[in-house]
Parts: structure tokens; sequence; C-alpha cells
């Protein structure tokens, strides 16, 4: 157990609901390992709450903190500063207060594509189908365009707040990556059956499916999965969605967002602290 002291460096998660996390094991498990005088605790925090939020813990003094559902976009307008590919994605899941200066960053996407190479599959080359236009779905994509995945089609709602964000991100990644982005309309059935045709993977990168709310599904029509068909989600509570027992009643191979939670995390303790986080030891004792 960490013994908390007068010295003891405050990180946390903000976000709701927070208290299913596992954040909170594997930061203070690492942290006890490496024998760091950090704590890191979870606040039940909503979009209206986190101005006030922000500024309490700013003024206390915190070092840093993650951000979850829903707060990755509302606190970009937070924040001091924004790291090159938080400006780019345009949602924030990690904060370094800087001696009062709040800088915000994003590893999501770099702890899916470990995640994704971690269960075995590697996407360079490849086509896949994103779900969603949230923070986790736009730092996945700009990602993965980054790591040489050749066609990426998004799937999002018109009506979204984030459409016309998520089209300058696609946009972008046309005009300067090589990887093709195309942003479909979420209804659009013939569009997703031609994508899910052509893609080695298909993602769930929104909050349907997560605990409590467990019966429901991103895809309502099941014919697009086929064996040779990947089905991922960020969600692991439960562990086994609806879309993955869906996917893997129709043959699928499947995997959960349990490692994009551990390799992010991961990040973000490098950037609190300067340190590696004991990841094989993380990951034995909690995944």
């Amino acid at each position: 157990m960490n013994t908390i002291t007068g010295h003891t460096k405050l990180t946390a998660l903000l976000g709701s609901p927070v208290a299913h996390s596992i954040s909170p094991l594997m930061h203070n498990e690492a942290f006890r390992q490496l024998g760091l005088d950090y704590v890191y605790l979870c606040f039940d925090v909503t979009e209206e709450t986190l101005p006030a939020a922000v500024a309490g813990l700013k003024a206390c003094g915190i070092r840093g903190f993650n951000l979850t559902m829903p707060n990755k976009n509302k606190i970009v307008e937070l924040l001091d500063e924004l790291s090159p590919a938080a400006k780019l994605i345009g949602a924030v899941n990690t904060v370094v207060n800087d001696n009062g200066r709040l800088i915000g960053y994003n590893t999501d996407g770099i702890g899916y594509m470990q995640a994704a190479r971690d269960a075995g599959y590697d996407l360079t080359g490849k086509t896949i189908t994103i779900m969603g236009a949230g923070g986790a779905a736009t730092a996945i994509c700009a990602q993965a365009a980054l790591d040489g995945v050749e066609k990426i089609h998004i799937f999002a709602r018109s009506s979204s707040r984030f459409w016309n964000r998520t089209q300058k991100l696609a946009d972008t990644i046309n005009g300067t990556l090589s990887c093709k982005a195309e942003l479909h309309e979420n209804g659009d059935g013939a569009a997703l059956q031609e994508a899910a045709g052509e893609s080695t993977l298909l993602l769930n990168a929104t909050s349907v499916g997560m605990a409590p709310n467990v019966d429901a599904s991103i895809i309502t029509d099941t014919s697009i999965f086929r064996p040779d068909l990947v089905v991922s989600d960020v969600i692991y509570n439960p562990q086994e969605t609806l879309l993955l027992k869906q996917a893997r009643e129709a043959g699928c191979r499947t995997f959960n967002g349990m490692y994009m939670l551990l390799y992010q995390g991961a990040e973000a303790f490098r950037l609190w602290t300067g340190m590696d986080m004991p990841v094989e030891l993380i990951k034995e004792k909690y995944f």
C-alpha cells in the first residue's frame, strides 16, 4: 500500500462514470513498484462540473490527470497548451501541470495501436473501419494514419457536434499523409456494408455497450460480420460487450479495450513522472 505523505503528488482520473476504472490500481501499483511518492484517485466529473474541478485541482497543485468520457473534448478549452497530436485530434486524455501551465496530450491512439499489435494484428497497409467521432475515435484515427494504415472509414452521426471536426481531421490526413480517410453517415447501411467488406478491422470507439447499458450494440446489422474480420471495442467494462459477443458468434476474432487502457496509461505515467511504467508487471497483475 502506498503511504501518503506531506509531499505526495496527486494524479487523477476525471470522468463519469469512473467507479469501474482500473486506472487507480495500475498507476498506484506502478508508483509503489518504482518508489514514487504519488497517488492516483478517481473523481466523478461531468462536462458541466469539469471547469470547476479543473480550476480546483490546478489551485491544489495537481501533477496531472487523465480524462475519460465525456470530458476529452470539453477539456481542450480549459488548457493553456496542446501537444501537436492533441491539437490535430481536438481531444485530450492526459494533462500535465507544468508549474501552473496545464498542457494537454492524447495518448489514446498510441495505446490502441500498441494494443492491436499485442493482440497480434499489424494494421500497416490495411483498411479499417472506426465507429465514432469522439475523443477516442479521432485519436485512434490520427495515430492509425500516422502508423501506416492505408485507408480509414469513419462512421459518425452528421448531427453530432464532432462531425465538422472529424471531417477536418479526415481532410488533414488526406492532405498530409499517404493514408486515405473517408467520413460516412452512421445510418448509411450500404456504406457500412461496403466499408466492413474491405476492412481488416472494425472498431467501436463510442460508449455504446458500456456498463451499465450492456444490452446495446453500435452494429444493428450483424450480416457485416465475417470470419476474417477482426472486431474490437475500446470498452473494457464489460470485458465482452454485446458487439464483441455478436462478432465472436459470427466467427470473428475480437479484442476489447483493456490493453489500450494499459498502454495509454503507461504513456501518461511517463509524461507525469519521466519514468517508464513497469508494464509487464502491471499486465501480469491486473490484466
